[in-house]
């Protein structure tokens, strides 16, 4: 036994007092290959003696080879110890571990004992479990080839061959051979087309999977046409074509031929050439002074066209007419003829110059006495456009006799300002209280007093019969106090700037909390906008605090042209930070989702302030995904930051979805009603903004908001008032019908569109209003809203302003923050990472979920599968509906029962029971 021969140790062998035996070399694992035995050799010192002990069994002495020599630098003595292990010892040992064997040194003070090393059967089974299978792929697709080596031990690694020959993806960017032995090919180009095989191999084998062969193909292109042929006929009817090859590209390894024509022809018709042909001469002109006359032809009979020959031959003749006797001066002709032509050129240079002074004479005259005539006219000539603001004219019907468009001297203002406020009651910034004036648009009338009444009068505090005076101060909307009004009286003063006050508005809407390993979700309550940190995102023992704000005030995303900010700018930190997997953020939107109509970027605002774009939404690539749904964007990231999300309308049908909202209070004239229309990005965020405004003012909700799908199609929007009771009710003149242009309402900058409508009442026995809003895009969708409501805030119906209150849930730590319990996720991650022979894998799980593109984002990851369910959590933050995440997996195949079946036994969670009954 052990014993007896520990106690039969010899303790005269010499040895340093005091020192324990320090092994300078220790058992190896060992693999026994075929039937070779292997040798365990162990070396210490100082060593009186070692011996092995396997499987917790003393060796036997006669089976251990000893050694023995002296260190020269201690003079200790070192002994080596060697044993054999033979494939039918560990073949014959059964036990819940492998075969092991360690050594044991003694000295004079005691043991010491060496690491164990296990000893195994090395194999390498024939078959493959999966042999990778040919494909066709079109050029710049994707390729996944999967190879799972046979069983062994070791665990074989695995090589791939393309035509026999090893492939290093270190030299090729595009080829990843990392994710669970898979050959990924990212974009696939002509030169990938070949054999490929997968080498298994370890210290007993290689094995050769079958040869996958994988042909990229190259769908065929038409070229540009060709410019039309000449038309074949030189006269008359005939045809003319032109052609295209379908070489851009030339189909290639089984590609498409291109579809359609490669010849069109069309029919022409050639103008007959015609050819020309001269006049008669003209008769002889008088004889001229030089002897001489001359008669002229034209080539118009008929003139050459359509390329005809002009006619041949002189046009213009000339002889003597003395026949040689003419003789002035006594000096021959040829002499005397200089002289005549210089004097005709001084007599043609004079006339030229008289002409001119008198035509000269003649435009002075004319232009004086024009501009007399004109002068009558003074200011009285004005453009009207100048004074609407570009806005169109609405003509209004009275019952009233005489012109409709005078005002009624006799009525009576509501207060007496010398003020005309021109243009519509529209404020794009709720802080603008004081109401709009296009006053920069009377700039270049400053002089001169506008007699032209505003088709749209302002409603609240404005005198129906207001003039406009004396010049205006630049600027559109009129801050603060500081304008000057003529006469107000006390009490409708108060009222006034109580009206106006300002409203105190959030410059961020924020949450933060502190997260671990187990990861969780942040909410900005009612906003639409949430971060989800998936479990093992943050490393094991850390915490990290992570914030995550809506920024409020003016974005400092600058668009381009008709590019449009379709959700709130939206920041999440620590930005110094970045996680090992892909975080969640979820941004609301309000396009209308359309490939043809809409190009979505997402953009990041880098330290220095400055905007770069990360990504098309349409775009393929793995450093970050997008997933657009109908109402927000969800994006999985590495890395905090701030982003946006921008809209580029690629056609006139781009829809920006719009949300329609009423609110209305009583005025401190407790007669005055005010009726506040919203127009607003169809997002949570910028229905908030309004509500907060709303309730500072007391403003109640009056309507259930509704959608207005607003095209970019350059057309404006029109708000107006109808149905007013009217012997209850009246609303100001020309104020019922309000018009925005197109422009402030594409590009708003987020802002919501503000139309305010003042509506008095007779007498304050009126307590119901009833009456329809219509909103309506100019050749476009229409809505109306029925108003029904009390005046009277203790009999109003109070309605909620948001279907669904997040705000008591702002953070969720750990697993009540997941609709998936953990078990289950494990689970389900454990089936679909690893690959199937039938393509019942991750990438089934993601197009059963909707996932259909940019699928080399999941190819890269570790664990593709848990990266869907975390995509997965984010969509479904609200309604958790684990069922229909169930019957995906049933369609797939992979699973037999429920997953709302396995929650309900074992979810003990009560916390999470009460998120999914309440929709959470």
């Amino acid at each position: 036994s052990g014993n007896d021969n520990s106690e039969a140790l010899p303790e005269s062998i010499p040895s340093a007092p005091g020192t324990l035996p320090h092994f300078m070399e220790e058992p190896d694992d060992a693999y026994i290959i075929k039937s070779n035995p292997i040798v365990l050799r162990c070396k210490a010192m100082p060593a009186m003696q070692i011996f092995f002990k396997c499987n917790g069994e003393w060796v036997h002495q006669n089976e251990h080879v000893s050694e023995e020599s002296m260190d020269e630098t201690t003079g200790l003595k070192v002994r080596e110890v060697f044993i054999n292990v033979t494939r039918q010892q560990v073949e014959d040992f059964h036990g819940p571990e492998d075969y092991w064997c360690q050594c044991v040194a003694w000295s004079h003070l005691g043991t010491s004992k060496s690491r164990k090393a296990s000893v195994r059967i090395a194999y390498l089974r024939k078959n493959f479990e999966q042999d990778p299978q040919g494909k066709e792929v079109p050029i710049e697709g994707m390729i996944v080839l999967h190879c799972r080596p046979p069983e062994g031990v070791p665990a074989a690694e695995v090589e791939w061959l393309k035509n026999e020959e090893p492939i290093d993806s270190n030299l090729d960017e595009n080829i990843d051979t990392r994710a669970d032995h898979n050959l990924i090919i990212r974009q696939a180009r002509l030169s990938d087309s070949g054999n490929y095989t997968c080498m298994a191999a370890n210290i007993v084998a290689k094995r050769r999977s079958m040869s996958a062969t994988v042909v990229v193909y190259v769908n065929g292109g038409w070229s540009s046409w060709t410019e039309w042929s000449n038309c074949n006929a030189r006269c008359g009817r005939g045809w003319q074509k032109r052609s295209r090859t379908c070489t851009n590209p030339a189909p290639l390894n089984g590609g498409a031929f291109c579809e359609g024509m490669s010849v069109q022809k069309i029919t022409c018709t050639s103008l007959c050439p015609v050819d020309g042909n001269w006049e008669v001469w003209s008769e002889w002109s008088v004889c001229s002074p030089e002897c001489e006359h001359l008669r002229v032809r034209e080539c118009i009979a008929p003139p050459p066209r359509n390329g005809g020959k002009y006619c041949e031959g002189l046009s213009q003749e000339s002889e003597n007419c003395t026949e040689g006797l003419c003789i002035q001066d006594k000096k021959p002709l040829h002499e005397i003829k200089s002289q005549n032509i210089e004097t005709a050129s001084d007599i043609a240079l004079y006339s030229g110059l008289g002409a001119a002074v008198i035509a000269v004479a003649v435009l002075v005259v004319g232009v004086t006495l024009y501009r007399r005539s004109q002068s009558e006219y003074g200011v009285d000539v004005i453009d009207s456009s100048a004074l609407t603001g570009g806005f169109q004219t609405f003509n209004f019907k009275t019952v009233r006799q005489g012109n409709s468009l005078l005002l009624n001297s006799s009525m009576q203002p509501d207060l007496t300002v010398s003020r005309t406020y021109s243009g519509p009651i529209c404020l794009q910034d709720p802080m603008d209280k004081e109401l709009m004036t296009e006053s920069s648009l009377f700039n270049p009338l400053s002089d001169i007093k506008v007699k032209v009444q505003s088709s749209f009068m302002v409603s609240l505090g404005v005198t129906e019969r207001a003039e406009y005076h004396g010049k205006a101060h630049s600027g559109t909307f009129p801050h603060g106090n500081n304008r000057a009004f003529s006469t107000i009286q006390a009490r409708n003063k108060a009222t006034y700037i109580q009206n106006l006050s300002s409203i105190s508005t959030r410059s961020e809407l924020k949450t933060s909390a502190i997260f671990g390993h187990l990861g969780g979700r942040l909410v900005v309550p009612n906003t639409g906008v949430s971060l989800l940190i998936p479990h093992g995102a943050i490393p094991e023992e850390s915490s990290w605090e992570v914030y995550l704000a809506v920024i409020q005030k003016e974005s400092s995303l600058q668009t381009e042209g008709t590019d449009v900010l379709l959700g709130p700018e939206v920041t999440c930190g620590p930005s110094d930070l970045s996680v090992s997997t892909p975080f969640a953020l979820t941004i609301p939107h309000c396009a209308e989702v359309n490939s043809e109509h809409w190009n979505i970027h997402l953009k990041k605002r880098t330290q220095q302030g400055k905007w770069e774009e990360v990504m098309s939404v349409e775009e393929e690539t793995t450093s970050c995904y997008c997933l657009l749904d109908p109402y927000a964007c969800h994006i999985l990231l590495n890395s905090f930051g701030t982003y946006a999300l921008i809209g580029e309308p690629i056609s006139d049908c781009a829809v920006r979805q719009l949300k329609v909202a009423v609110f209305g209070c009583l005025s401190c004239n407790s007669l005055d009603y005010n009726l506040r229309v919203y127009c607003m990005d169809n997002t949570p965020c910028a229905f908030q903004e309004v509500v907060s405004d709303e309730r500072l003012q007391g403003g109640q909700l009056l309507e259930e908001p509704k959608l207005l799908r607003f095209k970019g199609n350059t057309f404006s929007l029109q708000i107006s008032v109808l149905d007013i009771p009217p012997f209850l009710w009246r609303i100001k003149p020309f104020t019922a019908c309000q018009e925005v242009p197109f422009s402030r309402v594409w590009c708003s900058s987020q802002k919501p569109l503000h139309c305010a409508f003042s509506l008095e009442r007779y007498t304050p026995a009126t307590t119901q209003l009833s009456c329809k809003i219509c909103v309506r895009q100019v050749k476009g969708h229409e809505q109306i809203l029925q108003i029904q409501t009390s005046i009277l805030e203790n009999e109003r119906e109070t309605m909620a302003f948001f279907a669904h209150d997040d705000s008591s849930f702002p953070a969720q730590m750990g697993p009540k923050a997941f609709k998936i319990p953990y078990s289950i996720r494990q689970r389900i991650c454990a089936t679909f990472d690893t690959p199937n022979a039938k393509g019942k894998d991750w990438q089934m799980l993601a197009q059963k979920n909707s996932i259909n593109r940019n699928l080399s984002y999941f190819a890269t990851q570790s664990s593709p599968s848990a990266v869907i369910l975390d995509l997965w959590e984010a969509r479904h933050q609200r309604d958790g509906d684990l069922d229909s995440l169930a019957c995906a997996l049933e369609e797939i195949g992979r699973t037999h029962s429920k997953i709302s079946d396995m929650t309900e036994t074992e979810i003990e969670e009560p916390d999470f029971n009460y998120s999914r009954q309440n929709g959470l």
